[in-house]
């Protein structure tokens, strides 16, 4: 399966950026803004088409290095820190400025585009203002909004649409070979997010843990009661990041004393605790960042569960994405009204920017569940 065949559900942007690929192409430009709501494949499209302009065409031997981060043309900036630091950006410019070694073009992809500050977005649209002949660079966002306005007048912007819940399920079943109900359920409690629903259909800890979030949002009836889950989804959120950074950080711990030469339980010399102390900063910001995603990813788990309630209070009779959880959304439904649940969701759009603004988590939690309990009204940010 290529990178190609990981995308479900964007045709058009693949016949798109497949002709734009085709040496001497006149839809080649030098700049590529690839916009889509998360789990939509932003960044599996972006690599995609880096390794089909390298590999001028199907390449084997181009596209394996792409994936594997290793073609001498190609660099791929996949920050897992809050921002994107200036250093990083100038990294990526001076790469920009050399000459290609083997493919036609020098590659830069920034999968994450809207962590820039605006500082150091202008680092980047000097690069783009007066663009190498031989660069293409491939910005990606969730939305043209959230780069400069001078940064993406000076690119063509390709827009990805949400895969439908039947085109996640079947690219999940096929692709990692598990049960097609499975992956149905995952597909639609995971929203059509790619990659958090193949973590559900996958990952017997994760669903659980969704399953906790949900029971513990539709359980709120005081201010106590959510205070106490507000607490409980921080726990949540905090194992669900461990998850995914505690290993791959004890591999890279080990990976980096590996190369200095010191043995497993080795002490470290003076002169290389730089080394591993760096390491250690890197991997402190990660782990933050990851913790800020986890509680995003709670958050959106909540929107849905409100959806939901909406759902059933308005009688729309469409399925609902926590349908193992009907019995209980039923009753919240009749508890409360549409119109207290419409200001919930209003609740819910201020915790996810208080959360992009760097606020603490459970203080964003508290006043998003106690707002939700109904006994105070919702805040503005």
């Amino acid at each position: 399966m290529s990178l190609w065949d990981e995308l479900v559900g964007q045709d058009h942007a693949i016949s798109l950026m497949k002709e734009a690929a085709i040496p001497g192409s006149p839809a080649m430009t030098h700049a590529w803004l690839i916009t889509g709501p998360p789990g939509s494949g932003r960044s599996t499209l972006a690599h995609a088409f880096a390794a089909q302009i390298v590999g001028a065409g199907e390449d084997p031997i181009a596209w394996s290095q792409v994936v594997k981060g290793a073609h001498p043309d190609v660099s791929i900036l996949a920050t897992d820190r809050v921002s994107i630091t200036i250093e990083e950006v100038r990294a990526l410019v001076s790469f920009s400025y050399f000459s290609p070694s083997q493919a036609p073009y020098r590659v830069v992809v920034m999968e994450d585009a809207d962590r820039m500050t605006d500082r150091t977005s202008n680092v980047l649209l000097k690069a783009l203002e007066e663009p190498p002949p031989q660069t293409v660079w491939i910005l990606c966002a969730p939305s043209p909004a959230d780069v400069l306005p001078t940064i993406r007048s000076r690119m063509r912007s390709v827009t990805l649409r949400v895969p439908s819940a039947d085109e996640v399920a079947q690219l999940i079943s096929q692709r990692e070979g598990v049960d097609s109900a499975v992956a149905a359920l995952a597909a639609r409690e995971a929203q059509c997010h790619i990659g958090m629903a193949t973590r559900l259909a996958t990952d017997d800890q994760a669903r659980l843990r969704r399953d906790e979030s949900v029971g513990l949002v539709l359980g709120l009836t005081t201010v106590s009661s959510a205070v106490k889950a507000a607490a409980d989804l921080l726990d949540i959120a905090k194992a669900d990041a461990a998850a995914l950074v505690e290993r791959h950080d004890a591999s890279e711990r080990e990976e980096l004393l590996h190369s200095l030469g010191i043995a497993p339980g080795g002490a470290v010399p003076q002169a290389l605790r730089s080394q591993l102390k760096t390491l250690e900063e890197d991997q402190k910001r990660r782990s933050t960042r990851s913790l800020r995603d986890a509680v995003d990813r709670i958050l959106v788990d909540v929107m849905s569960v409100l959806r939901d309630v909406v759902m059933v209070q308005v009688e729309a009779g469409v399925e609902l994405v926590n349908e193992a959880h009907r019995s209980a959304i039923s009753t919240r439904a009749q508890a409360t009204t549409a119109e207290l649940t419409l200001s919930a969701l209003d609740a819910l759009a201020v915790a996810r920017k208080r959360m992009a603004g760097n606020s603490p988590p459970l203080l964003v939690l508290e006043a998003l569940l106690i707002a939700m309990s109904g006994r105070v009204p919702s805040s503005t940010p």
